[in-house]
């Protein structure tokens, strides 16, 4: 396959060019940074990765890269849980999201031929946070503002299916691997300082870097998936066990709580994705039979720490 990722750069997509070079695809990397996307991908370890400058959220010269292209995978947005929430901050988590998919939709649109397929990135912020709901990719969206973030970025890509493109929509868990979430949350643990976050009792649901991929790359493969699939692992954990099976796993002790109002001082609105979760569950995954390498956090947590 010849395969455009966007965000290629970025914690999950620099594995995803690995493996689908791995693989023996093409891939073209779509990026605002060359020389990072060239140290990334250097051409001697990756002669099949083409590097094309772009502006997300601008159309261009990149967008005629499109055509030709069997499939397409969005990943690209500011980072949602890095800094406070300021105005202009919350301005650009959005745009960045809806403006860049908008002319990744655009691109395709135009393309001849045409991509047969966008794997599209959303969130489960999509649903709102909830200490006691359940939700699955049925559920409804909710009122917050991840959720209206989310459900602007799902509109703009639900308009390449006009082009008679299939969709696909991943709404993305914490992705757990070696660096991103993980790494800040291990640093307490090394200090013989771990502990829950906030209250303890917040849903945490994640899903291990590699499974995340290989779902991806199911999506692209697959002509029978389409539509919302929730990248989470089938079993979400509170935040109470994430920290007593991070201290087994580490050996180390998980008692010290880290209060809400220091996660609140350091991010600010955006401390609800540490402080408030949702407990999701990926029943369409299922439903096709993906194969979780990694169903258990514990089973992810001793592949990431390397114990046992």
């Amino acid at each position: 396959m010849k395969v455009a990722i966007s965000g290629a750069t970025g914690f999950v997509g620099k594995r995803l060019v690995e493996r689908l070079h791995l693989q023996g695809h093409h891939i073209l990397v779509l990026t605002r940074n060359v020389m990072a996307a060239q140290k990334s991908f250097p051409s001697s370890q990756f002669p099949n990765v083409e590097i094309v400058a772009y502006t997300p959220s601008e159309s261009g010269d990149w967008q005629q890269s499109i055509a030709g292209c069997d499939g397409v995978v969005n990943l690209a947005g500011e980072p949602i849980a890095e800094g406070r929430w300021t105005a202009a901050r919350k301005q650009e988590i959005l745009h960045s999201r809806k403006l860049g998919t908008q002319k990744i939709v655009e691109a395709i649109a135009l393309a001849n031929p045409k991509p047969q397929v966008l794997v599209n990135a959303s969130a489960i912020g999509y649903y709102g946070t909830s200490e006691n709901a359940t939700f699955d990719e049925k559920s409804a969206a909710g009122n917050d503002f991840l959720a209206q973030v989310c459900s602007n970025w799902e509109a703009e890509a639900q308009k390449v299916t006009s082009a008679g493109v299939r969709l696909v929509i991943i709404r993305l868990g914490i992705v757990l691997g070696k660096g991103g979430a993980l790494d800040k949350m291990v640093t307490p643990f090394k200090l013989f300082a771990g502990g829950p976050i906030g209250t303890g009792k917040q849903w945490f649901s994640w899903i291990h870097r590699d499974d995340l991929v290989n779902l991806i790359i199911q999506a692209l493969t697959r002509p029978d998936i389409s539509g919302v699939l929730n990248g989470t692992a089938p079993n979400p954990v509170r935040m109470n066990e994430l920290s007593q099976t991070m201290g087994q796993v580490m050996n180390r002790p998980s008692w010290l709580p880290v209060p809400s109002l220091a996660i609140e001082a350091l991010l600010g609105d955006g401390a609800i994705v540490v402080l408030e979760g949702q407990q999701v569950v990926p029943q369409r995954p299922l439903a096709y039979n993906f194969d979780y390498q990694y169903p258990t956090l514990k089973e992810a947590l001793k592949d990431i720490l390397g114990n046992g």
